[in-house]
């Protein structure tokens, strides 16, 4: 699958588990291990999935993540699913009726580092494909995890909602973004890094511009000898925050001196 590299260890250190309650097609539970394995999660739990479910199509829909579809583990009762697990985060988009402090996927990926760090057990809970986890399962949970949403469509799939908590989750812990290719590295950060290119140096910038003001002036561009120091003020201001790389500058050069040379040819009169 493209942008899945198995040679890369794809465990990060303790992290929470992913608990599905009553999830109904093996799609969508293949799916869930998908989002689970983008993000770090390796522990899934399905507490009573429905009966015949299929597992070779959760297999099929998890794609590069079937390990983990491989090692979940099946609870009867979401009890048993939660026994060993120090701290429970319960995800629904709607308001329920209890005292239960709510948090953003930003702030329980945040709670979740440092109470892993304190060396506790964490797991996080996805209700049904349909209506989510009931006031019971809740109550089951010490908080509620609420994303921001348009309210007026707010539902989110199961896959969704786990890749949206495992994102944040991930952050902290991502060294880069995206995957590298063996012709270039993962990004570090944003925008385009082409192999063997670098910023150029401010002298190499200063190279270009008194090529193009010396250019410029033959070609008569400036109006006025009192506006040319404003006029290639403005064109310096104007390529500085385009942070040229080398290759880019020599480019630009080579635009210079070709228009140059038309110039050229025809004040001789040659079009050739």
């Amino acid at each position: 699958m493209a942008g899945t590299d198995k040679t890369r260890d794809m465990k990060f250190g303790p992290s929470p588990s992913v608990v599905l309650v009553n999830p109904q097609l093996g799609e969508n539970i293949g799916m869930a291990a998908r989002a689970m394995a983008n993000f770090g999660l390796m522990d899934l739990r399905l507490v009573s999935p429905r009966e015949g479910w299929d597992r070779e199509k959760a297999t099929g829909a998890a794609s590069g993540a079937a390990e983990t579809v491989e090692f979940m583990t099946i609870h009867s009762t979401l009890e048993d699913g939660l026994r060993e697990f120090n701290f429970i985060y319960a995800t629904t988009a709607r308001p329920r009726d209890m005292v239960k402090e709510v948090m953003t996927p930003e702030q329980a990926a945040a709670d979740m580092h440092k109470r892993i760090a304190r060396g506790e057990k964490i797991a996080i809970l996805f209700g049904r494909e349909r209506w989510g986890l009931s006031n019971d399962e809740i109550s089951k949970a010490d908080v509620i995890i609420s994303a921001p949403v348009n309210p007026a469509y707010a539902s989110l799939n199961i896959a969704q909602a786990v890749l949206l908590v495992g994102y944040e989750w991930f952050k902290p812990l991502a060294t880069s973004l995206g995957q590298g290719t063996s012709e270039l590295q993962a990004l570090a950060g944003p925008g385009l890094r082409m192999p063997n290119t670098e910023l150029a140096s401010k002298d190499i910038l200063y190279g270009m511009y008194d090529h193009l003001e010396e250019e410029l002036a033959v070609a008569g561009f400036f109006k006025s000898p009192e506006k040319r120091p404003t006029v290639m003020r403005n064109i310096r201001n104007m390529f500085a925050k385009a942070q040229l790389s080398i290759q880019e500058v020599k480019s630009l050069r080579g635009i210079i001196s070709s228009l140059t040379r038309l110039h050229e040819r025809r004040k001789e009169g040659r079009d050739d």
